[in-house]
């Protein structure tokens, strides 16, 4: 009968020391979450994505509808080329001007060295010189009616790279590597600039947000290993963690973390890195134990 009664005194205590152990913080997890948006305008062709589903970074997973810039950017096109026309019809008349102004030049130093030697008159020197002063003022003016088409073709060239940045924008690229956590969007739908589409992050690590007491600074330090452990069926699963950030300002405990007398107390925010195995979601409450 003692026996009996030994044992379950011990058996009683056992359990209040095992009921008196207590993490050295609590928290729930995280991830980056990134929301994708629509860069264009219209109709959404093509949007290949599932929620849970996998995508890599900077994969095309969709489009919006490219028809109508396809067509703006065909009708600048037809507009440059009749500049274009425009430009070489100048341009040849220019070519034809400094070919009888390289003719004058050379008439101009024969009669020059034949009236040096008094076998040229000087009313035909000073018609050469005419003859070249009035060529030179022909193509300033040639270039000067040339300016304003050059200006209006770079105009265009300008409009047409601005059409190529709509189109390529009209390509929905993911940006992370990650799991798509909530699909917006679906092929066929009309879109807006901004309008979300789809929410990922990469949760192949985690980011476990705890508290801790001033107290227990002294205990942490960034990079240092921890023991993480969430609650399964029948017992506590434990993970290996590792400090990334602790908060340098300290901050009233969160609502939503202790009791409303602990609420009052001021702690330090710290994240915990965990690598995921499948296990861990985001929002999930998890314990951290600085003794491994």
């Amino acid at each position: 009968m003692k026996k009996a009664i030994t044992f379950l005194i011990l058996t009683a205590l056992l359990a209040c020391s095992k009921n008196n152990d207590k993490a050295d913080g609590y928290g729930n997890f995280e991830a980056t979450e990134v929301m994708v948006s629509a860069e264009a305008n219209g109709k959404i062709k093509e949007l290949h994505l599932e929620e849970g589903s996998i995508l890599e970074a900077n994969t095309i997973v969709g489009i919006i509808d490219t028809i109508q810039l396809h067509y703006s950017k065909e009708q600048l096109k037809a507009a440059a080329q009749t500049i274009n026309s425009k430009s070489a019809n100048v341009l040849s008349q220019k070519s034809v001007l400094y070919a009888q102004l390289q003719t004058a030049l050379i008439e101009k130093k024969r009669i020059q060295n034949m009236f040096n030697e008094n076998a040229a008159t000087q009313r035909q020197v000073d018609e050469i010189n005419g003859k070249v002063s009035v060529l030179n003022e022909q193509i300033k003016s040639i270039n000067t009616q040339n300016a304003p088409i050059t200006n209006e073709n770079k105009s265009i060239a300008v409009q047409i790279e601005k059409i190529n940045d709509q189109i390529e924008k009209s390509k929905i690229t993911n940006p992370i590597k990650g799991t798509v956590l909530t699909k917006f969007a679906q092929p066929n739908e009309i879109t807006t600039f901004g309008k979300p589409l789809y929410k990922i992050a990469d949760i192949s690590q985690m980011n476990l947000r705890v508290y801790i007491s001033e107290t227990q600074l002294p205990n942490i330090k960034i990079g240092q290993k921890l023991t993480v452990k969430i609650d399964t069926t029948n017992e506590m699963k434990s993970y290996e963690g590792i400090v990334s950030w602790i908060s340098s300002q300290a901050e009233f405990t969160p609502k939503t973390i202790q009791t409303k007398e602990e609420r009052v107390n001021l702690v330090y925010a710290v994240k915990v890195l965990v690598k995921n195995d499948g296990s861990l979601k985001i929002g999930m409450p998890a314990e951290v134990w600085f003794k491994q």
